[in-house]
């Protein structure tokens, strides 16, 4: 039964042990067959599950079986069922009506814009506020001259200077090397010298048109000034950066709305009382970051003054709290409208904001009726929940898919601009390599999807990574005779997407995939494929409307193979939704049992009673200091030392604590928030919190992290009783460098080389597990999984994965150490191996991820670059 994963069989195991489930895993095993047949088809969340459980068993328990059988089909099967039960109009988000939401608020009920990542509802309040008379309209047309341009900079003194360098004019620098769509101030700056003063003038007045209008807002020191809508090619620095005044502003500028954008938006019940909120979710501009470093102060607004009453915006951040709170005070006399952006940002004054809407909003007397209060924010635990339980809450999504980001890309400026896609002299070049950017712009980011198999770190590539970089494409290839292509990809690759990158791997893989858009093929050829398939590729098309229609035309569901993964890359994504889907149920379980369901209490107390027999005693130290002494000719005795030092730690940290919670459960010790969490965790069957502080690098659910901890517990017991192993479990060890570099000290001292002038060569064995003698250098190691590929016995070369088969057990490998110099190249892929599936970890003081153990270079008969692509790696242990 290889076609079933050992997860798999042991849940059919325990769900046997349910009462409508008797006799399962009996009826599974001798029905094989019809088993393996729902296993392997597409869509078994729609095909019937074997006789007789597709009679007995009702709708949910079906799901139990599919979730066995093929977890990655849940969240489809979970839809079916709710259109089932409850109809449609449950699984389909409604048409966004912004009026509707206004309609059901009222003046002491704040709307909430939700952000979330790639969309911004800014665009969509400003007209709307134009709609109802808050602002005045604004020209939206390209005709503002240079001088009207000087003008309206001169109102706005603490903003930054307007894109007019030309080629006597100095160029500002970055203020910063931080990536942010605020770069794109700096580099059009250095790009400028090649466009008129005039017309630049005018594509900045165009952006600058799109913005609304504020009325003047009182400063502490009498000054007016007023707060503009952030468009980053005005007024903001990156983040981080400082700026003239000392403002560290932060803002989107506001997406123009598509077709394909939809809002889901619900209303709560609101009373006198209630507030109206609006939720922003992460927009693909520099205001959205959820998560940002302590080393960086909050987002700020520029000030500027702009003309025009009825709207006031602000984006919350350090020392903001203060101008809104008096912004608010203002606005509730004038009857007007505030925005608050990024209150996650302003964590410390949501304490202040949630007794302004409690407090001072409700007040009839004081508050006119058509006084709004507009909140935008990131899902944050510190936002008050009494505002979000009255508030009217909106949340506005962006539009998903490689389609729907090509055509947002085509529809916005400058492409739109027909004078900018037309204003190249080497038109066919041009046309072909725009397509072609604009395609990687929708490759790289619609790869996070795929979590750690697209990209180590999910990074926030946005519109201003192409704007910038289309416009430098454009001058480029307006100032060279030859198609610059190096240029090209260095500015491309390493400046403008690069900048946002950290991860060594996830530079590799982004300049790998810029490779596939830019070379000589793309230029030369007709009709360039992009994929292996050949269902993408570049249009010949002469005119702008011509590649609008190809876009519209291409496939709404896309293949992994575009993105440069295998097809078990999909099954991968729709796992860790389903995972997220049961993380999330799990936190909604009830701490008290119903009906004559065991207590919370009696289950904690059995688990810890189990975990605590199966768990050995510390290791005696003494004992194996005075059996494996500290050896000049022997660095492995040290490493073992230690490695025991970390692990008593460690199951010293979850024996205590299990003691301690049958005593707290008792009522003999006091249940503190530790022990509380650790109550929690064991409950839904994480791993405690106080353990993973203590604990090595892992996923795994809290059965499968005892397993795993005994089982390494049982390695060092064998090697302390029968000596070194042959063979050592890579995954094993607690701290793997360690071990690592013991092994390369070994060598360095037996033959007396400088230990900074050894590496590793790597040789794959036929054995699978075990070893008959050591080697004479270097070591023997096992326990490594291959994800998005796996190693052939046949050829002794990576190969690509079997369908459905997500991880490959790789065989004994040999470590060889030598010296670097004398390594000669051969055609390999240099595959990393991480120490868990999320890759990630945070940058140690090597410039290497925590979680990154090293590059294991493998035999391939393919271009390196397509094992890139495809994302393969090695891991350490899985999460099951």
């Amino acid at each position: 039964m290889g076609w079933l994963s050992e997860k798999s069989w042991a849940e059919v195991v325990r769900v046997s042990d349910l009462d409508k489930f008797d006799g399962f895993m009996k009826d599974f095993k001798s029905n094989l067959d019809d088993w393996k047949e729902l296993y392997d088809s597409p869509t078994p969340h729609q095909d019937k599950i074997p006789e007789p459980w597709e009679l007995t068993l009702n709708d949910i328990e079906k799901l139990i079986v599919l979730r066995i059988i093929r977890p990655d089909k849940i969240i489809p099967a979970l839809q079916n069922y709710i259109v089932k039960k409850m109809g449609k109009a449950y699984v389909e988000p409604p048409t966004f009506d912004l009026a509707r939401s206004f309609q059901d608020s009222n003046f002491a009920s704040p709307l909430i814009f939700v952000l979330s990542p790639g969309a911004d509802p800014m665009n969509v309040l400003l007209k709307f506020a134009e709609e109802k008379g808050i602002v005045e309209p604004i020209s939206r047309n390209n005709t503002l001259d240079t001088a009207g341009f000087d003008k309206l900079r001169k109102q706005t003194p603490h903003a930054a200077q307007p894109v007019e360098t030309t080629s006597e004019e100095p160029n500002s620098p970055p203020m910063n090397s931080t990536k942010s769509d605020t770069d794109a101030d700096s580099k059009e700056q250095t790009s400028s010298a090649a466009v008129s003063r005039k017309s630049s003038a005018e594509s900045r007045i165009s952006r600058k048109s799109a913005r609304v209008t504020f009325s003047n807002v009182s400063d502490q020191d009498g000054s007016e000034e007023t707060f503009d809508d952030g468009d980053e090619d005005d007024d903001v620095c990156d983040e981080g950066s400082s700026q003239p005044g000392g403002v560290t502003p932060a803002a989107s500028e506001p997406v123009s709305a598509s077709p394909d954008t939809t809002t889901s938006s619900t209303t709560a019940n609101t009373e006198d009382a209630s507030s109206a909120i609006s939720v922003v979710t992460a927009a693909a501009e520099p205001s959205n970051h959820p998560q940002r470093p302590s080393s960086h102060p909050p987002l700020q607004r520029t000030p500027s003054r702009m003309s025009g009453p009825g709207l006031q915006t602000i984006s919350l951040g350090q020392g903001q709290g203060p101008i809104a709170a008096a912004m608010i005070d203002k606005a509730i006399e004038q009857g007007t409208w505030v925005v608050l952006q990024n209150c996650h940002l302003a964590s410390s004054w949501l304490p202040t904001l949630e007794k302004i809407c409690e407090e001072v909003i409700p007040d009839p007397e004081r508050t006119k009726s058509t006084f709004r209060l507009w909140l935008t924010s990131y899902p944050s635990p510190e936002f008050p929940v009494s505002v979000l339980q009255n508030g009217v809450k909106m949340t506005n999504e962006p539009p998903k898919g490689l389609r729907a980001n090509l055509l947002r890309s085509y529809l916005n400026d400058p492409i739109s601009d027909t004078t900018f896609f037309h204003g190249c002299n080497k038109p066919e070049t041009w046309k072909k390599l725009l397509f072609g950017l604009c395609f990687f712009h929708a490759l790289v980011q619609e790869r996070r999807k795929f979590g750690p198999l697209g990209w180590n770190i999910p990074y926030e590539f946005n519109e201003s990574d192409l704007r910038i970089s289309v416009r430098q494409q454009q001058m480029f290839l307006n100032d060279y005779d030859e198609v610059p292509l190096e240029a090209l990809t260095y500015l491309i690759g390493e400046c403008n997407y690069g900048g946002r990158v950290t991860d060594d791997h996830d530079r590799r893989l982004l300049n790998s995939l810029l490779e596939n858009f830019y070379n000589q093929d793309s230029i030369q050829k007709s009709h360039y494929r992009y994929s292996s398939s050949g269902s993408y590729y570049c249009p010949d098309s002469e005119n702008y409307q011509g590649y609008l229609e190809y876009i519209k035309g291409l496939p709404f569901i896309v293949s992994p193979e575009v993105f440069g993964l295998h097809e078990n890359a999909d099954i991968t994504k729709d796992q860790q939704e389903t995972t997220q889907l049961f993380d999330g149920i799990l936190t909604t379980l009830p701490r008290q049992a119903q009906g004559g369901a065991r207590s919370t209490q009696q289950i904690i107390e059995d688990l810890a009673s189990d975990i605590l027999s199966k768990l050995p005693p510390d290791f005696n130290l003494e004992d194996v200091q005075g059996k494996y002494p500290v050896r000049y000719e022997e660095s492995m005795n040290t490493v073992l030392f230690q490695e025991l030092i970390r692990f008593n730690r460690l199951t010293s940290v979850v024996r205590n604590s299990l003691h301690d919670v049958l005593k707290a459960i008792k009522g003999m010790v006091v249940m503190s928030a530790e022990l509380e969490d650790v109550f929690d965790s064991m409950m839904v069957g994480k791993v405690p919190v106080m353990w993973a502080a203590k604990s090595y690098p892992s996923l795994k659910p809290m059965g499968s992290y005892v397993s795993d901890l005994i089982a390494r517990l049982q390695f060092f017991k064998t090697w302390i009783n029968d000596g070194m192993p042959t063979v050592f479990w890579l995954s094993g060890f607690y701290f793997t460098q360690s071990f690592l570099t013991g092994s390369l000290q070994n060598y360095a001292r037996r033959y007396r080389i400088p230990i900074d002038h050894l590496g590793f060569e790597f040789e794959v064995m036929d054995q699978e597990s075990e070893m008959d003698t050591k080697p004479n250098d270097g070591v023997y190691i096992r326990g490594l999984f291959m994800e998005g590929a796996r190693w052939s016995r046949q050829t002794k070369v990576i190969d690509e994965s079997n369908p459905k088969i997500l991880f490959d057990t790789v065989p004994v490998i040999w470590f060889k150490p030598g010296v670097k110099a004398d390594f000669k190249a051969k055609q390999s892929y240099e595959c990393p191996v991480y120490k868990t599936s999320a890759r990630r970890g945070v940058l140690s003081t090597t410039g290497h991820s925590t979680n990154f153990v090293l590059d294991i270079q493998l035999p391939s008969d393919r271009p390196h670059t397509h094992w890139i692509n495809r994302g393969v790696a090695m891991l350490c242990q899985l999460d099951d």
